[in-house]
């Protein structure tokens, strides 16, 4: 899997071979054939059986099931049911070595001399690799959804039934922002599909089994609980995901995860590599909005509002006058773009898109997301304390452009008082930080190569003016910075001392 902060995607992983160990035990030469007597027995030579000891009571007959004790879930009965609809994914690499020729100082190639990397004969020597993941079936057509890094520059896909059937599939469609893909299985009809179940119902606490081919052993179930939903791991704009206690390991990338009903509520996707029982899955109701169009068209269209946006802390939420930590703050509004043409302004903080309140940064992107482009919401805002409303009409997301970072510069001497920071004038003529200090209320907010570009919402061109605005905040009031850090503008609030 793909690697963010801590965290890792499951990747899809190589065969690799497993050595089983059976235990046993060494005899002597002179020991007896016979099984030793049980710990505590006397031993005695040809001494006739007891007349008084008690018959040994028969053995009761198994159950033909066992029986499921009362309380606890029948995840055999469950597992018989929902296994059909889970495949192995195969995937394979190929890549291309130009063969040495005869007229090569060593003859044949050194690193595969017995392969068919022999020179001589010319054209390219073709190795391939093959990796491993997991997927579900979503519908009798054989529709196969897993994650998008699992088949990432795949040459070949196959695809591996619970009967053993195998079938070659090919991609339809990819969502790299939601890291999820669609194979399509190639001769195959009337697969057994599984059910899409709501996410949003999941309730932490409640019993989950996942299924997949973790290291190559397929079909291998665990089960867990929903440890916690809506985790932000770094993963990306739509980061939301389903914790699970539930064993995931390489190889488990893009299976799915049911709840007890035999429903998927997600797809497994990440592990963290430095704890056990912590493991992360799509919510299935993140797949249900962009599975047809990956069906349709093989891609994803979302509406795009055209803003960078930051979460609000306590500070800001003082200086901006929101009245608390929550909405989105817009930090940049892109040029010519849906948002600017409405009216939004850097600063802003939307707290509300169609009615629906924007509780934090996070779920502001995934709001927008599931509106198409063309579409036109009402955006509500805090602006200079008092709420707004406007009309946005969205545009199509597309990629973004690769950032360039700003260059750290020569630290400064100017030091603003109650802020803990000395500030300087880069060659470029921009009022930029060159230290902080250690323990101050700038601590972690602001740090040396910010390019501070307002402060309380009134421009800056030299150090002097962030002198001057500071000096007009009482201790424990909020200064509101507006900084450009490694081409990115955010907001940043530090109280005075």
């Amino acid at each position: 899997m793909r690697s963010f902060s801590l965290l890792k995607r499951t990747l899809p992983t190589a065969v690799l071979p497993l050595a089983l160990f059976a235990g046993c035990q060494r005899q002597s030469p002179n020991a007896s054939a016979q099984s030793p007597a049980p710990s505590g027995a006397t031993l005695a030579a040809a001494s006739p059986a007891s007349p008084a000891s008690d018959p040994v009571p028969p053995l009761p007959a198994p159950f033909a099931t066992p029986p499921v004790l009362p309380g606890t879930p029948d995840i055999a009965s469950l597992v018989a049911k929902v296994k059909p609809s889970v495949v192995n994914v195969t995937i394979v690499h190929e890549a291309r070595v130009p063969k040495l020729d005869g007229n090569s100082p060593f003859g044949i190639d050194p690193f595969f001399p017995f392969g068919p990397g022999r020179g001589g004969g010319g054209g390219d020597q073709v190795f391939r690799q093959q990796a491993l993941g997991s997927g579900f079936l979503v519908d009798a057509k054989g529709h196969v959804v897993t994650n998008a890094h699992v088949v990432d520059g795949a040459d070949q896909v196959k695809v591996k039934l619970a009967d053993e059937r195998e079938f070659t599939a090919k991609v339809i469609g990819r969502d790299q922002r939601l890291d999820v893909a669609v194979l399509e299985i190639d001769g195959a009809k009337d697969l057994p599909a599984a059910a899409l179940g709501s996410s949003d119902k999941l309730r932490v606490g409640e019993y989950v089994v996942a299924i997949g081919n973790p290291f190559g052993l397929g079909h291998t179930v665990t089960m867990g609980i929903v440890s916690a939903k809506d985790r932000a791991i770094g993963a990306g704009p739509y980061d939301d995901f389903i914790q699970t206690d539930a064993s995931i390991n390489p190889g488990n990338s893009g299976g799915p995860l049911f709840n007890l009903k035999g429903e998927v509520v997600g797809i497994n996707t990440a592990i963290n590599p430095n704890g056990r029982g912590i493991g992360f899955a799509i919510p299935s109701d993140a797949l249900k909005e962009v599975l047809g169009q990956l069906i349709g068209t093989g891609r994803v269209a979302r509406g795009w509002l055209g803003v960078a946006i930051q979460p609000v802390d306590a500070s800001l939420g003082k200086a901006l006058g929101t009245g608390g930590a929550k909405g989105a703050l817009v930090a940049e509004v892109v040029p010519r773009g849906p948002a600017e043409r409405a009216g939004l302004k850097p600063g802003d903080v939307i707290v509300s898109l169609d009615g629906a309140p924007v509780s934090s940064s996070e779920d502001l992107p995934r709001m927008v997301a599931r509106h198409a482009p063309g579409s036109q919401s009402t955006v509500e805002i805090m602006r200079n304390g008092k709420r707004e409303t406007v009309s946005v009409t969205l545009e199509e997301l597309k990629d973004e452009p690769v950032r360039v970072s700003d260059r750290r510069p020569p630290p400064g001497a100017t030091a603003p008082e109650g802020l803990g920071i000395e500030i300087g004038e880069s060659r470029r003529g921009e009022v930029t930080v060159g230290r902080v200090v250690s323990g101050s209320a700038a601590d972690g907010k602001l740090q040396p190569g910010d390019v501070i570009l307002e402060v309380n919402r009134a421009s800056v061109r030299r150090p002097e003016d962030v002198v001057a605005r500071a000096k007009g905040a009482a201790p424990g009031e909020p200064v509101l910075f507006k900084i450009r850090r490694e081409g990115k503008v955010r907001f940043v609030a530090i109280e005075r001392a």
